[in-house]
Formats: structure tokens, C-alpha cells, sequence
């Protein structure tokens, strides 16, 4: 008797998971990113993809009038090495930093604050520091994001995409990793 409440058991443990997986909406998972371009998601989808399958989460912060930006949307994230090591290592968000939309992160509303001229989300990220563009990562687990201002060549955005990619940071000073790192794009 004790060896069929060992299966039952086990069957339990593996298809419960499965079954909340079917339940979830379509827009939890990711979709699958078109060839040679980044899948941008929203920070819904994140959050709701990174709870079943935590990893990095890389929020391009922008503006409409930036020029910076638009020659990283140009240059960096359509070079196809950031795309491809982006879609397996991170979730990425696309966030214009001025939008009057209401954004909720992990329970918490964020509104366009007047005094910045963004919204409240985009000041927490960058700790009030506001400049574009800028990368924010977060890494997976509960830590504070990072937020690398200014514009990123291909070059060196891998250094940085591996840092965190690679779980280096916190484990790891970032001049150390720089020293050893070996650049492959």
C-alpha cells in the first residue's frame, strides 16, 4: 500500500507543475522571437515568465528624442551575437522612460512624475540618475537594478551581458571579471 502512496506521490509532483503551466494564459510565455530581431516583452510577461523560469531580466530605458538610442536600437540590439545571447540569457524589456502609462512592477503602480519628467518606474531603476539610453539589469533574484547609463557598442555590451549573463555579478568584482574576460563577438 505504502509504495502506491510513493507513485501517487510522485505522479503528483510532476504534474501538478505541468498542469499550472497549461492554465496560464498565452501572454505568460514567451514568444518566439522573429529571426534577427530582439523579442521585446512586456514587464507583465516578465514578470509572470521569470517566476516560472528565473534569469536576468535587461530593460532598455529610452526616450523618444534620444538620438543615442535610437543608434543603439540600430547598431547594438540588431547585431545578431546581442540578439541571440539576449533571447537565451535574459528577459528584455523595451521601456520609454517618459510614458504617462501607468506600470506595475511585482505589486507596486508607478506613475508619470511631473518633477522628472518620467515616469516613477524609470527613476527607480536609475535611482533618480536619468540619462539615455540606458541599460538596466536586473539580476534573478531579489537585487536592486543596475543601471549602466550611455550608449553601448556591440563589444561592449558583451562584457556586460556576460557579467550578469554568466551570474558573475555579486560572485565576482567587476574590474577582476574585465581583466580575465576573453571577448568572442
Amino acid at each position: 500500500m505504502s509504495s502506491v502512496k510513493i507513485r501517487f506521490l510522485f505522479a503528483l509532483v510532476l504534474i501538478v507543475p505541468l498542469m499550472s503551466l497549461v492554465e496560464q494564459p498565452a501572454s505568460n510565455f514567451e514568444p518566439v522571437p522573429a529571426p534577427g530581431k530582439l523579442n521585446w516583452l512586456t514587464l507583465k510577461q516578465v514578470q509572470d515568465s521569470a517566476r516560472i523560469n528565473p534569469k536576468p531580466i535587461l530593460i532598455d530605458l529610452y526616450t523618444s528624442w534620444c538620438g543615442w538610442c535610437k543608434v543603439m536600437d540600430k547598431k547594438t540590439y540588431s547585431d545578431k551575437n546581442v540578439i541571440e545571447y539576449l533571447h537565451k540569457n535574459f528577459y528584455v524589456v523595451k521601456l520609454d522612460a517618459e510614458t504617462k502609462t501607468e506600470l506595475n512592477w511585482y505589486g507596486r503602480t508607478y506613475r508619470f512624475n511631473p518633477n522628472y519628467r518620467a515616469n516613477d518606474f524609470a527613476v527607480y531603476l536609475t535611482n533618480g540618475n536619468l540619462s539615455f539610453p540606458t541599460t538596466i539589469v536586473i539580476p534573478a533574484g531579489n537585487v536592486p537594478p543596475q543601471a549602466i547609463p550611455g550608449y553601448l557598442e556591440p563589444k561592449d555590451f558583451e562584457l556586460i551581458a556576460k557579467y550578469f549573463g554568466e551570474d558573475k555579478f555579486g560572485k565576482v568584482a567587476f574590474n577582476v571579471y574585465q581583466q580575465t574576460f576573453k571577448p568572442s563577438w
